[in-house]
């Protein structure tokens, strides 16, 4: 709304006068008030004679966490601006806009969404200090020590605040030394250039910042992504390395042009995000269409964005609960309330011996002051950032994996006539010989030539390296008229065996999916009027898409053969395609695909265990604490490896727990009941004993880890990359680095060496007959005899201490035996179930079939990393339905 004002001289005049008379008092409340001025220097009139007008918005929104909510009159709620709505269909994407949008649209939208840009103040260093000051610690410190001062404890007060204003320097230098490096890690966001498409106007160049959701981005080639978007023209590959940790090329494919109203995510639910673009990731290679230039059309801007989120996770951190922060609460809460017992008492003392009240004020705060150290906050400060140095001196800040980075090809085990055929090993020199294995290797990945190197995921590279084929770029029109979904030609090397094809052209990829454990590709051989499909996936996953006549009766038989072995094992399969038209390649479905295949057989490769997997699980387990294993791969191969890192120690009765697979339509997702519920069922059993957990997704993994927090579990999780990051982030779940470190002797070492310097220092004060260092201290020259019952007291101190620390403190036997003495127990979630377990004289159960409840438990999925969309509504309200995860379980 706008109004307009036409200023009058009488009206300035006497605002003058007044602020004169006021001493300004009044032009200082119109400078807070610029409306005010208006009013009162001004009179309404229309907006074309005004001179000046007022703007009253409309638009009412708050800003929570860097989020801008706007309220809807029809909704009557805050709505979450600054993103495109999830119930646009695909071919509102493309018509709406893929096309751009006007310039009257843009302003509104930049008006309601705010602009493009993620930033973070670097908060000035008053402001830290005064946050620093104001801590409930440092008040009653400085309370403390202002009493203590006025009683003439002046150098022990002296040096409290010397020692805290040490700690407050500390601290605020560190967190301002963070804020300036998260502001540099996002400052270039804000200036990068782009290029839009407006409607009516053409193309546009202009600041990242000012992209609204729906602006149509032209991709022209390496860039940095200012905001997320969906690819809808062309395709691309980016490099996810600073959202997943992992720097592999993955290939985003366009939005398909769909003609009816279905949510665009719902088209792709199982993997939406290969259409999506993230902020903050590397485009390093662009495939144009015949159409144009590779296009997208923004999905999210600001701190909405994969980039936004990560930068909010550091801004405002989940709330975690950790056990010393809540056992340091309560131990302060102890020493106050001994102090509140103790003020009391020393209050009633003094006043029944008449003392002044003053003096017995002082003294009996005094009191109360001395049992809450007012060094704590100092101590703690410098603690912590001591305890920071150490872990990144030892380089303690990024994690590992139990197995060798790298995997190693064992061989291939081919198929023919329903049968498998004589194993091929690649240890024995011999080339691959060529057939539709080889093929589907050669073809069926995601492998890019960037720079004249080939890159993606290591696992695709050693098994392209397999078979002695090279890769070439393709001709430039080849590529730009859409006659290849990739940049390159695949082609026999020198040392590959005799083929009749002289390249491979890939057409169309459908990329690897964690949740979907396959990925397939549509190929054209040289020389051939049809085109060929080429799958590759977990043996489980593959055979379901092929024909049945196809698959060796033995398969079962002959995976288990290798994964108990610990190998890795790929599964491949291929069909031709006889189509009219290479154009008909771009409408094919992954359903259509993806069926009706040829197995062709299995890829073994090997991944051995790392030197120091061994003696790490082994003093985590002398430690007890329990170690657990959630891993997508192969049941069989997981369980090798476990035995071989003794994880599994050997003797040990173990339990394989298998369950059947979901209904249609319902994702395969963990459906045990709440814990404060469940009476029946083998969920909790399974998560109290289960030592491996196979074949899961990332939501899976989630899943587990908050199922595990639910029964009082405190977890610790490591992870190596995109799968593991979603649960690391969300759940508090520390990093931790498996190297062959000695933590618990390290810190025995300085127990021991401050206790040796403590009795040396004794010694020396006792026994040492300097003058001056007594006029010094203070000290009044003794007897030997004194001395010497000194020395015997600091020496059974020394026994002591060291006999409390390893005999009693550090006796887990001992507290075991005093607990069961007294029959305490603890009341956690996971121990009452063990004891439960104990208890019940069907358990461990062999031979028999148990069922995860009675129809009445909810169907459970994880919402922050399973799309809800991936289930009918109708199916959340059903029974609980089985999954077709395996679980190995040790007792």
């Amino acid at each position: 709304e706008v109004f307009g004002y036409q200023t009058q001289s009488l009206r300035r005049a006497v605002c003058l006068i007044a602020s004169v008379l006021t001493c300004g008092v009044l032009m200082l409340v119109l400078y807070w008030r610029p409306q005010w001025r208006v009013w009162a220097t001004c009179i309404p009139c229309p907006l074309q004679e005004a001179d000046t007008v007022l703007l009253r918005t409309t638009l009412r929104c708050i800003q929570v966490q860097k989020i801008r909510y706007v309220w809807d009159n029809l909704e009557k709620r805050f709505q979450k601006v600054g993103l495109l709505e999830d119930s646009h269909s695909c071919y509102d994407i493309h018509h709406m806009f893929g096309l751009g949008l006007t310039h009257e649209e843009r302003e509104v939208r930049r008006l309601v969404c705010g602009p493009n840009a993620i930033e973070v103040e670097i908060q000035p260093i008053w402001k830290l200090l005064i946050k620093q000051v104001l801590n409930p610690f440092y008040v009653f410190q400085a309370f403390t020590l202002t009493l203590w001062m006025s009683q003439g404890y002046i150098e022990y007060s002296v040096a409290i605040i010397i020692l805290s204003v040490i700690s407050i320097v500390l601290t605020v230098y560190d967190l301002r030394q963070q804020s300036v490096k998260l502001h540099n890690l996002v400052e270039d966001h804000n200036k990068v250039q782009v290029t839009i498409t407006v409607k009516g106007k053409g193309e546009q160049e202009l600041e990242s910042r000012l992209l609204v959701p729906g602006d149509a981005l032209i991709l022209p080639g390496k860039c940095s992504l200012p905001c997320d978007a969906i690819l809808i023209d062309g395709s691309c590959v980016v490099n996810e390395g600073m959202l997943t940790g992992e720097s592999i090329p993955v290939t985003k494919m366009p939005l398909p042009h769909m003609e009816n109203t279905m949510p665009w995510k719902s088209h792709s639910s199982e993997d939406y995000r290969k259409h999506v673009l993230f902020c903050g990731t590397e485009v390093i290679q662009v495939k144009p269409t015949e159409q144009g230039p590779v296009r997208a059309v923004v999905l999210r801007t600001g701190y909405n964005t994969a980039k936004g989120d990560l930068v909010r996770s550091i801004l405002y951190p989940r709330p975690l609960n950790f056990k010393l922060y809540s056992d340091a609460f309560k131990f302060i809460v102890f020493l106050a309330c001994v102090g509140v017992v103790g003020f009391f008492y020393a209050l009633g003392v003094y006043m029944y011996h008449r003392v002044s009240p003053r003096r017995t004020i002082a003294m009996a705060l005094l009191l109360f002051t001395g049992t809450v150290p007012p060094v704590l906050p100092a101590a703690l400060t410098t603690g912590i950032m001591y305890a920071q140095k150490r872990l990144k001196k030892k380089k303690i800040f990024c994690t590992g994996t139990l197995t060798e980075d790298g995997l190693d090809l064992w061989g291939t085990v081919p198929t023919a006539d329903n049968c498998f055929q004589e194993v091929h090993s690649f240890a024995s020199g011999k080339a691959l010989p060529w057939g539709p294995l080889c093929a589907a290797m050669a073809s069926c990945h995601s492998l890019i030539l960037l720079d004249g190197t080939i890159q993606g995921d290591p696992l695709d590279l050693k098994m392209f390296e397999g078979t002695n084929w090279i890769m070439e770029d393709c001709n430039v029109d080849y590529c730009k008229f859409r006659m290849s979904d990739s940049n390159i030609k695949i082609k026999p090397g020198p040392k590959a065996s005799r083929s009749p094809v002289e390249a491979i052209t890939i057409l169309r990829q459908f990329p690897f999916s964690s949740s979907l454990q396959r990925m397939s590709v549509v190929a054209g051989l040289a020389g051939e009027d049809h085109f060929h499909v080429y799958m590759k996936g977990a043996p489980e996953m593959l055979v379901k898409f092929c024909r049945s006549e196809t698959v060796p009766r033995n398969f079962p038989q002959e995976l288990g053969n290798y994964t108990m072995q610990g190998f890795r094992v790929i599964a491949l399969a291929h069909k031709t395609l006889s189509l009219g038209k290479l154009s008909e390649v771009d409408s094919l479905s992954r359903e259509k695909v993806e069926s009706e295949l040829t197995f062709l057989g299995l890829l073994i490769m090997e991944n051995r265990l790392k030197r120091e997997t061994k003696p790490v699980l082994k003093e985590l387990r002398e430690a007890c604490i329990r170690t657990v294993m959630i891993t997508g791969d192969n049941l069989q191969t997981a369980i090798t490896v476990a035995k071989n890192s003794e994880m599994i120690p050997q003797g040990n009765q173990v339990i394989l727990v298998e369950a059947n697979e979901p209904e249609e339509f319902v994702p395969a997702s963990v459906t045990w009941k709440l814990v404060e519920n469940q009476e029946n069922g083998p969920g909790q059993n399974i998560l109290v004993n289960g030592t491996i957990f196979a074949r899961m997704s990332p939501g899976q993994k989630s899943s587990l880890v908050e199922e595990f927090q639910k029964l009082n579990y405190y977890v610790g999780m490591c992870g190596d990359g995109a799968n593991d990051c979603g649960v690391l982030w969300n759940y508090g779940n520390g990093l931790i680095s498996l190297q062959n470190e000695k933590p618990l002797t390290i810190l025995l070492d300085v127990f021991s060496f401050m206790l040796i310097t403590a009795l040396g220092l004794t010694v020396f004060i006792m026994f040492s007959d300097f003058q001056a260092i007594y006029r010094r201290m203070e000290f009044i020259p003794t007897t030997t005899s004194w001395r010497v019952s000194i020395l015997v007291a600091a020496l059974i101190q020394f026994c002591v201490a060291f006999f409390v620390e390893d005999a009693i403190l550090q006796n887990r036997e001992l507290w075991l035996l005093i607990k069961n003495k007294f029959g305490f127990y603890s009341k956690s979630q996971y121990r009452n179930w063990q004891r439960k377990l104990a208890e019940d004289p069907t358990w461990p159960p062999t031979n028999r079939t148990d069922y995860s409840g009675d129809g009445q438990n909810g169907f459970y999925i994880n919402r922050g990393y399973e799309s809800p969309e991936q289930i009918p509504k109708g199916k959340l309200q059903q029974g609980g339905q089985n999954t077709e995860q395996h679980f190995w379980t040790r007792l």
